[in-house]
């Protein structure tokens, strides 16, 4: 059975927002080798938007090695979009989910292979709800952002987690790896 994997980007004070963090080259590493080694990633609209910004560094390297290479695992990787207002998406290793979350995932974690990723806050709180995920990788940026999407809203289940690791970056960035315990008390 695969794993789904949540894995995210995120500040101090709990906001997810690609522009808040403090992506180098050693964080830009750390998500390649987990895209290379992925199965899928699965993705909203909003945030399957923002990750087209990679695309043209395919064919056109920036000549930043660490983002290049994070280009190139992104182009790669398989992913699976859901969007109630997409009619089709323009990336080759994208589709469209034409399931329900809940049904897409279910059937991914019967298959064979590698693991699933969870890149987008809205998915990670469905299935969170859902109890799907299997292991968070929350990264936690250095840096307070004073506004914007919490990971968490409007949860209003106590989840109890599980901490088995934790990879730390020379720029203060922290990445805590959680399991659920499935325990709500």
């Amino acid at each position: 059975m695969k794993k789904l994997i949540a894995a995210i980007n995120m500040t101090l004070d709990g906001v997810c927002d690609h522009t808040a963090g403090l992506p180098d080259e050693e964080i830009h590493q750390h998500y390649t080798e987990l895209l290379n080694d992925a199965g899928a990633i699965l993705y909203g609209r909003i945030t399957y938007q923002l990750m087209e910004y990679w695309q043209p560094l395919v064919k056109n390297p920036s000549g930043e090695k660490s983002m290049d290479d994070f280009a190139l695992a992104i182009d790669k990787v398989p992913k699976i979009v859901f969007s109630h207002t997409l009619k089709n998406v323009e990336w080759d290793s994208a589709k469209l989910s034409n399931q329900t979350l809940e049904e897409e995932v279910l059937a991914l974690k019967q298959q064979a292979g590698a693991a699933i990723l969870v890149g987008s806050r809205s998915l990670i709180v469905q299935l969170m709800k859902l109890n799907l995920i299997d292991e968070y990788q929350l990264c936690v940026h250095p840096v307070v952002a004073g506004g914007g999407l919490p990971l968490f809203e409007n949860m209003h289940d106590r989840t109890i987690l599980k901490l088995i690791k934790t990879k730390t970056f020379s720029g203060g960035a922290i990445t805590l790896y959680y399991e659920p315990t499935n325990e709500n008390h």
